[in-house]
């Protein structure tokens, strides 16, 4: 009875140790439309770094979405050798569409996360209130010490001046226009509450020209972001090695995963004759597991039969002879 008692206990702690982990399924897709999605990227849970874990959305397949605390914002390009993604705000002003005074909260980032907003961003603020809003030239000296500069609003700033695409919109509108430079994301929101509308410009690199006449503007807000580099995740990755993986973790422990392109999912990479895949580490994971309950079956059943044996021994005057002891 005591042992009938202990097997289903013993087979439930038996089943429950060698539960496989819970890894990212299948292969982790490297687009989301035309936006290439790579490493530490990933739009798929337990793919890219775990730093970068679930800011990412893929909306049917076509559009490449970044969230934000201030809202969740497309995404139009992705650069991994200038580690970059460029956003655009549905919100901001641009010339493919006439002017209309917008009062929404300005694109801003998690500064706890490995985003952040690029040196290249300059941010047009369009028909401010100068009695709330500090408007003046921006001297020279600010480009070179910007920390020694105020926090005024340049209305002599080139980019006010030369507009990406409608180059004399903002005289043609009689809209008056300042350049701004934030230090932090509630002073972009403290701007959009005494401006109609702003836009936000960043310099992209072209051809192969000396900075920084290789940059040219354009609309949309450039998001640096960090490429960790971890030994495991440069051999997953290696092609010289056979082992063109994709690197990972685990969506439980967040642990480092090399994930294969057969499915198999490693711990060290796709070479790694060590590395089990989802069929397979099943198949094995079932195989211990019905060896080891079929094994605590045959011992409790020995068990059970030498206890059996033992009670129907005869034992004279309570003590047992060589005759009758069975150990």
């Amino acid at each position: 009875m005591e042992m009938r008692l202990h097997l289903p206990v013993l087979t439930t702690l038996l089943l429950i140790s060698a539960r496989p982990s819970s890894v990212a399924g299948g292969l982790c897709r490297d687009s989301c439309g035309d936006v290439p999605v790579r490493y530490p990227l990933g739009i798929d849970d337990g793919c890219g770094s775990p730093y970068y874990r679930s800011m990412l959305t893929c909306t049917d397949n076509t559009t490449l979405r970044l969230r934000t605390p201030s809202g969740t914002y497309p995404v139009s390009g992705a650069d991994y050798a200038d580690p970059h993604l460029v956003v655009t705000d549905p919100s901001m002003w641009t010339c493919a569409r006439p002017f209309t005074s917008v009062h929404a909260a300005p694109f801003s980032l998690d500064t706890s996360t490995r985003f952040s907003l690029s040196p290249r961003n300059d941010h047009l603020f369009f028909n401010c209130d100068e009695d709330r809003v500090i408007v003046a030239p921006r001297p020279a000296i600010c480009d070179r010490y910007p920390d020694r500069c105020d926090s005024a609003c340049d209305n002599a700033g080139y980019l006010c001046r030369n507009l990406p695409g409608c180059r004399d919109a903002l005289d043609e509108g009689n809209m008056t226009c300042c350049t701004y430079r934030p230090r932090a994301a509630e002073s972009l929101w403290a701007m959009m509450r005494h401006c109609e509308a702003y836009t936000s410009v960043y310099w992209r690199v072209v051809g192969d020209k000396f900075p920084p006449y290789d940059q040219v503007p354009d609309y949309g807000v450039r998001v640096d972001f960090e490429i960790p580099v971890t030994t495991r995740c440069l051999q997953c990755q290696d092609r010289r090695r056979g082992a063109n993986g994709t690197c990972g973790f685990d969506p439980v422990t967040r642990d480092f995963v090399c994930i294969c392109g057969d499915g198999r999912n490693s711990t060290t990479d796709c070479a790694d004759v060590r590395g089990s895949g989802h069929g397979a580490s099943a198949g094995v994971v079932a195989a211990s597991v019905v060896f080891s309950i079929s094994a605590a079956i045959g011992i409790g059943g020995i068990v059970m039969y030498i206890r059996k044996m033992r009670s129907n021994k005869v034992v004279t005057s309570g003590v047992q002879s060589n005759e009758n002891r069975f150990f």
